[in-house]
């Protein structure tokens, strides 16, 4: 006993011991576990030869997993590029024949088609998916939001003929109840929700310093 003793890089050591795969959570991320659970409408309690809570919750996280909001809408002949309003050009507006329809684009916003009865939450839940039990702090929520790939143009003007859109994975950090609006922040390479200075961004990226 008096021989043994620890090497110093003890843990640098044990991780090379891994052997196999492994179900452990080993990629660093900004956001909870829980919230990339589905909401299930199913009881705790389940009969013997029912699927278990528990795996039918799996089996939808990873179904879910599967689908891109990108691909859905192309497959229907959506192009999410034209989902914007965008200025129009009077030196440059399309002939009828072009558009065999009409001169202007047509548009309508979102706010005419979007209807929360059958939401499986309430923004607020949404929110609260950052909770973790035992932390005061709010992580950011993961999503997919319609944004312009062009960072400074787009919040200089973001109606701009010259604008790309596409659908960029980001962190919801927080919701405004009376613009019914997300505040959303784009992840980066690694897909973490970081602030200029390479720090996690918590509570609606509200600091201590207000």
């Amino acid at each position: 006993v008096t021989q043994f003793k620890v090497p110093g890089e003890f843990k640098s050591i044990l991780a090379k011991q891994a052997v196999g795969p492994t179900t452990e959570i080993v990629t660093e991320s900004d956001f909870p576990v829980e919230s990339f659970k589905p909401k299930v409408q199913i009881a705790f309690q389940r009969l013997p030869g029912q699927t278990p809570r528990k795996v039918e919750i799996e089996r939808r996280r990873r179904l879910y997993l599967t689908f891109d909001i990108a691909e859905l809408l192309a497959s229907k002949g959506i192009d999410s590029n034209e989902l914007m309003p965008r200025h129009y050009d009077p030196d440059n507006l399309p002939t009828i024949e072009k558009t065999k329809d009409s001169v202007f684009p047509i548009y309508l916003p979102l706010k005419v088609f979007d209807n929360d009865e059958y939401d499986c939450r309430t923004p607020e839940e949404w929110i609260s998916l950052g909770l973790e039990p035992g932390s005061i702090d709010r992580k950011p929520v993961p999503g997919k939001a319609l944004l312009p790939t062009d960072d400074v143009l787009g919040h200089e003007d973001p109606k701009s003929q010259e604008l790309i859109y596409k659908w960029i994975d980001v962190g919801v950090l927080d919701y405004d109840k009376e613009t019914d609006l997300y505040l959303v922040h784009k992840t980066d390479k690694n897909g973490l929700v970081r602030d200029e200075e390479g720090r996690p961004i918590l509570n609606g990226g509200v600091t201590p310093e207000g």
